[in-house]
């Protein structure tokens, strides 16, 4: 019997798709990377999961597992052609929240705005929002530990999961679905796979971590001269909101214009423009906190500093909603524009103003004119650093790789990280294998090597082959 018919038996009809059928699920968001596939699982249980993994094992055949494929490293999708691409669509249940533990229980093909929805009237909420959660599935959000708005006031999705149910690469099934916060007993293993996009086994089932949800908010939108400014008043603002600020995002004028040019159904909210544009958010979940004074306090000192030059305080969930929608559109606008590059980059937030200015200078030695739309996580220091070709020029002059690089090694010298919360997939390994310290990526391959001997969960990426 051939691969494909045992999987066909396995997964019955609607479980295994090949041939043309199989064509949506080859090639990654930014369509840069992915081979054609053997054919796509789409199993219904971890039983199904692993009898597909044990399967494909005994046959040397690679697996990758894809979530929404919304991953912009291309790490959901085949490096080279033959392999099976195990989709956990079919795999979406969410448990009723345990409000008294704070946590709930979800499988892994479960859509981040799903759950959300879910959640709903329980008086309790999964912390994590990003641009991609109408798609993104919290199985991918595991593999690789994204991180998104809030992650600054509750942790990247390793800080989120409580508990994990694995099938590792020879299709055992290990179950460490613990729905507490404290579990010493030896090594940390649910971290292990958190971040490892899908290269040491694959995320079936998650307890995850909840919050209760904020009884109110009070958001801003202001204008700035400059990232310095920003900076300068996002240190003041979290030291004064501590524990109640959780959104701190920012983005420049550039980012502005083009997603006020592109996108349907923005408006710019003041009378008066800046460089920097900052979106501010303080939430309780207690209706006695005096969130509005305190962060009223603090843009009426931002103001007398001269550090901030305009804002407005939203009215109503609509107003917020605009707001939310300046920020989260930014991608969308560039993309709107034509060709771009992506950077996902942190540096130690203190320096963000030293990095943009920093970047900028070396953008333009290599691209005269480029546009720099850097744009992202204050209070964290990730900056979504992208570029736009000049006006007039359709591409980067060549320069795409040495613009990656240069902006590398530029934030791995300043103590940060190129590769922020989007993962290394098959994009980054050239540049987590230059700018890396050896020590590290033997410690991978090692970590590798132990859990994947025969190399058949995601070859090439995070470590390349």
């Amino acid at each position: 019997m051939s691969l494909q018919q045992e999987l066909k038996t396995i997964l019955g009809a609607s479980g295994w798709i090949e041939g043309a059928d199989a064509a949506s699920w080859q090639r990654d968001w930014l369509d840069r990377y992915g081979e054609a596939p053997l054919g796509v699982a789409r199993p219904a249980s971890t039983a199904e999961v692993a009898d597909v993994v044990r399967a494909c094992h005994a046959a040397g055949v690679p697996v990758v597992v894809q979530g929404g494929n919304t991953g912009l490293c291309g790490g959901a999708v085949l490096g080279r052609a033959g392999g099976v691409i195990l989709s956990l669509s079919r795999m979406a249940t969410i448990s009723q929240p345990d409000v008294a533990s704070a946590s709930v229980e979800v499988e892994a093909g479960a859509v981040l705005a799903t759950l959300h929805d879910a959640l709903d009237g329980s008086g309790m909420m999964f912390p994590m929002h990003l641009g991609a959660e109408g798609s993104a599935q919290i199985g991918g959000l595991i593999g690789t530990n994204a991180g998104g708005s809030h992650a600054f006031r509750y942790g990247m999705m390793a800080d989120l999961v409580l508990g994990l149910e694995v099938v590792l690469p020879d299709g055992t099934i290990w179950s460490g679905l613990r729905a507490v916060q404290k579990d010493n007993a030896g090594y940390q293993l649910r971290r292990l796979f958190v971040g490892s996009e899908g290269t040491l086994g694959i995320v079936t089932r998650a307890v995850l971590k909840l919050f209760p949800a904020p009884r109110q908010r009070a958001t801003a939108f202001l204008a700035l001269p400059d990232e310095a400014a920003a900076v300068r008043f996002g240190t003041r603002l979290q030291a004064e909101a501590g524990e109640f600020l959780t959104g701190l995002e920012f983005f420049p004028e550039l980012g502005l214009e083009l997603a006020l040019k592109h996108v349907h159904g923005l408006a710019y909210p003041l009378e008066t423009r800046g460089g920097c544009y900052l979106l501010v958010e303080v939430a309780s979940g207690s209706d006695k906190v005096p969130l509005d004074d305190i962060l009223g306090a603090v843009l009426e000192w931002g103001m007398a500093e001269g550090l901030v030059l305009d804002g407005a305080l939203a009215a109503s969930e609509a107003q917020r909603a605009a707001f939310w929608r300046l920020r989260e559109e930014q991608p969308e606008g560039q993309r709107l524009e034509g060709a771009q590059l992506k950077h996902d980059i942190a540096v130690p937030p203190g320096r963000i103003a030293e990095f943009v200015d920093r970047a900028g200078a070396l953008c333009r030695a290599l691209v005269p004119d480029v546009r720099i739309n850097p744009f992202g996580h204050l209070a964290d220091g990730n900056i979504h650093y992208n570029l736009t070709p000049p006006e007039g020029m359709a591409d980067f002059a060549g320069q795409d790789r040495e613009l990656a690089l240069r902006l590398a090694r530029l934030a791995t010298e300043m103590g940060g990280s190129f590769a922020a919360e989007h993962g290394l997939g098959r994009a980054k390994i050239t540049l987590a294998d230059a700018l890396r310290p050896a020590a590290e990526r033997r410690l991978m391959r090692a970590v590798k090597a132990a859990l994947d001997p025969e190399g058949t969960m995601n070859p090439g990426a995070v470590i390349g082959n």
